[in-house]
């Protein structure tokens, strides 16, 4: 055992030195819409760089999923590239164990309230100047351990509101599993009675040293049509069949139990 266990602490800091975090939703999330790629400067995004929490920052975040349950946004190309876990029959055992996986992660985020707190426990926001509305504040040594063990008050990210007077609220948080971990594995951490987590799969992106004025959004990345290898081909760009891990948003403080986890 105590082995193993240093065999684990070795890869982990290996991980974390050498930017193994890249690739961990996740890991989880990257769509760009038109408006926040138009700010954007440099050559268009390499997957395989991306880190924890891009996906959703670029993409609009995961205030889209709150938009999803309320019937709004645009799911007409997202669909295309997310893959969900199936909703499994819900028993009484399931509901018990997440909502002891609830108590936990509140009693988790009690302190990072604060924003302030977050970020000297080492949470650092993905690209603040994207404006998006709901900001990931990712810790990595979080993400590292999470492909190993799954500790329900260490979320991989927390998910901040700005508020109009320039500050945060926090308001959930994203946990992550590896990009192989099955679905059994998965319900071993949340039960999948009660939360879908996905992926981001069939993503296309544009040749590396390309302008990003110069991209057509509509086609590539994670809101883009092309979703297949043979399109992404003729459109002369990168196919990635997945990036990113397995993830799922909770917003524990929700009134409506059906918002609580974000499907």
């Amino acid at each position: 055992m105590k082995r193993r266990l240093i065999a684990i602490t070795f890869v982990l800091t290996c991980l974390l030195t050498t930017g193994g975090l890249a690739g961990a939703h996740d890991m989880g999330g990257t769509e760009m819409n038109g408006s926040d790629m138009s700010r954007m400067k440099g050559a268009a995004p390499d997957p395989s760089n991306m880190k924890e929490g891009e996906v959703e920052a670029m993409s609009g975040g995961p205030e889209m999923d709150h938009d999803m349950h309320m019937g709004h946004g645009n799911m007409k190309n997202m669909s295309l590239h997310m893959a969900y876990t199936d909703l499994r029959p819900q028993t009484d055992a399931d509901k018990k164990r997440a909502d002891e996986v609830l108590a936990e992660l509140q009693k988790g985020l009690a302190k990072y309230q604060d924003v302030h707190a977050a970020e000297a426990d080492g949470f650092k926001p993905f690209h603040p100047e994207f404006k998006q509305p709901v900001v990931h504040f990712t810790r990595k040594w979080n993400g590292l351990k999470a492909a190993f063990v799954f500790n329900a008050a260490e979320p991989t990210s927390l998910l901040y509101q700005r508020t109009p007077d320039g500050g945060y609220k926090l308001i959930g948080a994203m946990y992550t599993d590896r990009k192989d971990a099955s679905e059994d594995q998965l319900n071993d951490r949340v039960p999948l009675s009660v939360a879908r987590w996905h992926r981001h799969i069939n993503l296309c992106f544009p040749r590396k040293g390309g302008s990003i004025q110069a991209v057509d959004w509509t086609k590539f990345g994670f809101n883009g049509s092309i979703a297949t290898q043979s399109a992404c081909d003729a459109a002369d760009g990168r196919f990635y069949p997945q990036v990113f891990g397995w993830m799922v948003h909770v917003y524990p403080w929700e009134q409506n139990s059906k918002l609580v986890w974000a499907h």
